[in-house]
């Protein structure tokens, strides 16, 4: 994985069969889930790919936001059934399905929503399953006007994985989100902007600009107090108000030890625009 500086050159591309990781450029990096004859559907390698690039997307402070996005006709089908590697029921011993959720499927939300930097999801097609709760779990969602969400799981027999039972709640309170999971009917991506699910819907052939403009403007930004917004934002739900409220003073501890804190107060007191550096 390649990242160069807000103000530097684009790195060259990394690329393999199921991933490209496009040059980087104004501290933007731009992830194309590259399976189209699958409609990107996730294999183990492609999901501990994703993985290792947001671990060393939060960890590199000149890179200041991820896009997210599909190759082809889908953004994700969800996980690759097909892939091989599955154990036949009468050969599972007790633990095995929930070791492979845990180590699969959560580590992959986990991974985006504990990313140290704004993760936009640009969803260009089809997003099913997995690939719905890999949407959700980003900070932006960005849909073209073809894109749909199906919570396909009802279909193959199985219970929603990815933290979908967590995340979708969440987004549309408790009898919405049953009624997406018990019925798996497909949303247009219109119908998901009306429910909250997407920030915003584009002509299919807007998708990349806007994404790429959204994701220049947070990488722009002050990289760590996003940061740490984004934690206190994505953990708000879940704690009492003292808890929370000891968690943002906590937050603005540590933001006011950085440099771009500093900038921003004096940019604001010699009346000019901030430039941050992501310290």
């Amino acid at each position: 994985m390649v990242l160069s500086p807000r103000e530097g050159p684009p790195g060259p591309s990394v690329s393999d069969e199921s991933l490209v990781l496009h040059p980087t450029d104004n501290g933007v990096a731009r992830i194309t889930l590259n399976r189209p004859h699958t409609l990107n559907a996730i294999t183990p390698d492609l999901r501990e790919q994703l993985i290792s690039h947001l671990a060393r997307a939060s960890a590199e402070p000149t890179l200041g936001a991820v896009v997210i996005t599909g190759a082809g006709r889908g953004f994700c089908s969800g996980a690759d059934l097909r892939s091989g590697g599955a154990t036949a029921p009468s050969e599972r011993i007790p633990g095995d399905v929930a070791r492979t959720i845990r180590q699969g499927a959560q580590r992959l939300i986990a991974a985006v929503l504990d990313c140290e930097k704004p993760v936009i999801a640009a969803v260009n097609g089809v997003a099913a399953g997995l690939g719905v709760h890999l949407a959700l779990a980003c900070d932006l969602v960005l849909a073209a006007e073809s894109a749909r969400f199906t919570e396909a799981f009802v279909h193959r027999g199985l219970v929603p994985d990815g933290g979908g039972a967590y995340l979708l709640p969440r987004l549309v309170g408790l009898q919405r989100a049953k009624a997406l999971m018990f019925f798996g009917d497909t949303l247009s991506a219109i119908e998901a902007e009306r429910l909250g699910l997407v920030n915003r819907v584009v002509p299919d052939g807007e998708l990349a600009d806007t994404a790429e403009a959204w994701a220049e403007r947070l990488a722009a930004g002050p990289t760590r107090a996003l940061a740490l917004t984004k934690h206190l934002v994505n953990s708000s739900l879940d704690t009492d108000r003292s808890t929370a409220f000891a968690a943002e003073a906590a937050a603005q501890e540590i933001n006011a030890t950085t440099a771009d804190a500093a900038e921003g107060v004096r940019a604001f007191a010699e009346r000019r625009p901030p430039v941050y550096r992501g310290r």
